[in-house]
C-alpha cells in the first residue's frame, strides 16, 4: 500500500466515531494518537491525518491537500464539490428537514405554497429544495440557532439538521417535511481515486467490513 495516504478528518460530533473506525479498521497504532493530541496535522505509521472543521474537508480533498475524507452527507450537499462520494459510513445519523412553528398552520402544507421565506445553515440545500416544489423561496443565510428565525418574524419556516427533535419541540417547532437522510462518508479525491485505485479499495473494504455495507449495521464497538 501506499505510503503518505492523507486523510481529512472531522473536528466535532463526528470525530471520536471516526477515530474509532480508523483503530478498528488499522489505519491507527492507537486512538490515543488523535484523541488526545492538540496537533492539527498527525502522522501515523505510514498515514497523515489533517483534523479540520467539517466544511473545510471538501476544500482539502478537492484541492489535494488530502487523498480521503470524512465527512457529513450535509456538507456535500451543501457544497457539492468536485469529489467522489464513496461509501455510507452509516454513522452520525439524522436528517434535513423543513419545520416550523406549531401555531402557524398557514405554512404547514408546503405544497399549497406559492412562496415561502425561510432561514437555514444550508442555503443551496434549502433552494434546491423548494425549487424541486416549485414554490419561490427566500432563504435567509444563519450561522447558529436557526430556530430562533420563525419565533422573531425573520422566517416562515427553517431547513435544519434534525436528529431526536428535541430542540424544535422546546421551541415549538415542528416538523414538516423530512428532505434527506445524513450519515459520514468516505470522500476522496478524483485524482487520487485513480491513481491510488488500489490502495483506497483496500481501504473502502475494510470499512465496508465494519459498517455493514449496504446493511444498517454499524460494528464500531
Amino acid at each position: 500500500m501506499k505510503n503518505g495516504l492523507t486523510f481529512a478528518l472531522p473536528k466535532g460530533t463526528l470525530f471520536p466515531d471516526t477515530v474509532r473506525l480508523l483503530y478498528k479498521a488499522g489505519f491507527l497504532k492507537k486512538e490515543e494518537v488523535l484523541l488526545e493530541s492538540r496537533k492539527l496535522v498527525i502522522k501515523d505509521g505510514p498515514y497523515t491525518f489533517i483534523i479540520c472543521r467539517p466544511t473545510d474537508i471538501p476544500t482539502f480533498v478537492e484541492h489535494g491537500a488530502a487523498d480521503l475524507g470524512i465527512v457529513g452527507k450535509d456538507v456535500i450537499e451543501e457544497q457539492r464539490r468536485e469529489i467522489f462520494e464513496l461509501l455510507d459510513l452509516k454513522y452520525g445519523k439524522c436528517h434535513f428537514a423543513v419545520a416550523a412553528p406549531r401555531d402557524n398552520p398557514e405554512v404547514h402544507d408546503l405544497g399549497k405554497l406559492t412562496e415561502v421565506r425561510a432561514a437555514s445553515k444550508f442555503p443551496e440545500v434549502t433552494r434546491r429544495f423548494f425549487k424541486g416544489l416549485g414554490v419561490r423561496a427566500e432563504v435567509i443565510k444563519m450561522h447558529g440557532n436557526v430556530e430562533l428565525a420563525p419565533l422573531v418574524g425573520l422566517a416562515d419556516v427553517i431547513v435544519d439538521l434534525v436528529s431526536t427533535g428535541r430542540t424544535l419541540r422546546e421551541n415549538n417547532l415542528i416538523e414538516i417535511t423530512k428532505i434527506m437522510d445524513i450519515t459520514a462518508r468516505l470522500v476522496a479525491n478524483r485524482v487520487a481515486a485513480r491513481v491510488y485505485d488500489r490502495e483506497i479499495k483496500t481501504i473502502v473494504k475494510k470499512f465496508k467490513s465494519l459498517v455493514g455495507g449496504e446493511k444498517n449495521e454499524v460494528n464500531l464497538k
